[in-house]
């Protein structure tokens, strides 16, 4: 039951997670501003809010029957071992993407009333994150797996800096812009993150801890975002800016 629960996940999962990969370039490489920025932008924050959602049901599973989710692992890791990549670091990767996809949504969606973006839920999703991140710490050090203290890493670099931005009073002009394109950049970097690391695990399972399956989506996204914010800073440099 458990394992025909899983497989129905996982298909739901590789659908919307697909369709968010898919979805994730045209705002990242269109025109900025029109329709289709948004139209596609909205597509690919819902479907990305799905996937985690279901990430995070999928880790729950394995977190209760490891073995029974994971046959085709069984032999060759413990359920220690699964629990730990493919129950906790998903749910933290899951939980992760939600955060981004919707922290970043509402960035754009209340751009002119900064004080709309405390919602319990927003906050909500980033103080969830902390107790998280810490839990993949601990799994980190118990299983000797410097992956899932990465993943801890960015969760509380990402609640921190969320944070931040959702409690200012005053964050400045064009820093919603800012956050948005982190957000919801950094909720691409997680997908493509999911589909070459743990997707990899169904065909090749010892590709799913390799380094450069973490390291490629990771490089590109901070990359994107690095152009994008230097391109809002030469945007508005020396405009006015209404608050």
């Amino acid at each position: 039951m458990a394992f025909l629960l899983f497989e129905i996940l996982i298909a739901a999962h590789i659908a919307t997670g697909a369709t968010g990969a898919v979805a994730f370039w045209v705002p990242i490489l269109g025109r900025k501003g029109g329709r289709a920025h948004a139209r596609w932008g909205r597509v690919f924050a819902f479907a990305l809010v799905a996937t985690g959602c279901l990430a995070m049901a999928m880790s729950v599973l394995t977190l209760a029957a490891p073995l029974e989710t994971h046959p085709h692992l069984a032999g060759r890791f413990d359920a220690a071992f699964i629990r730990g990549i493919f129950g906790w670091m998903m749910l933290a990767a899951g939980l992760l993407t939600v955060n981004l996809a919707w922290y970043g949504w509402l960035a754009i969606r209340n751009k002119r009333h900064h004080a709309a973006n405390r919602t319990r839920l927003n906050l909500f999703l980033q103080v969830a994150l902390v107790p998280v991140s810490l839990a993949c710490v601990w799994q980190s050090w118990v299983l000797a797996n410097p992956l899932i203290a990465g993943i801890a890493t960015v969760g509380l670099a990402t609640a921190a800096t969320n944070l931040w931005f959702i409690l200012a009073r005053d964050p400045g002009p064009t820093t919603w812009l800012k956050e948005h394109v982190k957000a919801l950049v950094g909720a691409g970097i997680s997908v493509y993150t999911a589909f070459l690391a743990f997707g990899s695990v169904r065909v090749m399972p010892e590709l799913a801890l390799n380094p450069f399956m973490w390291a490629l989506p990771l490089v590109v996204g901070l990359a994107l975002i690095v152009w994008h914010q230097r391109a809002i800073d030469r945007r508005f440099r020396g405009q006015p800016q209404m608050r």
